[in-house]
């Protein structure tokens, strides 16, 4: 069974930074694209940026440029770097594979328990 551990949140003030970290068991990490997600309350959850196998990146029109995503796959490790926090940033942040689909990626596994990011204002 995959796990995923994500790390890193906290409460911030608005401008600050914050460095998540999210762990994947098992030897799929390096094959896989990888990507962290959030969900504020009340609303659907959402892909916020995304690396491939090989390193190429995306991400959400919300965060570009202020948010960096990053993997060391000798850590089975994937980061998000995250600068320039707004109040609209604060949701629980979460991490998995994915995999291309016809409409965008697809999740590959469970859920973790997340990690809670809060900015206030």
């Amino acid at each position: 069974q995959v796990q995923m551990v994500e790390s890193g949140g906290g409460l911030v003030q608005a401008g600050g930074s914050l460095r998540l970290s999210c762990a994947a068991s098992g030897s799929i990490f390096s094959i896989n694209a990888m990507g962290w997600y959030r969900q504020a309350p009340g609303k659907q959850r959402e892909l916020v940026a995304l690396i491939t196998s090989v390193g190429s990146t995306n991400y959400a029109d919300s965060v570009k440029g202020r948010f960096t995503i990053s993997r060391d796959n000798a850590k089975n490790t994937v980061y998000l770097q995250m600068n320039s926090l707004k109040p609209e940033d604060t949701a629980v942040y979460y991490c998995n594979a994915a995999r291309p689909v016809a409409t965008g990626w697809s999740t590959m596994y469970d859920w973790g328990q997340g990690t809670q990011v809060t900015v206030s204002s």
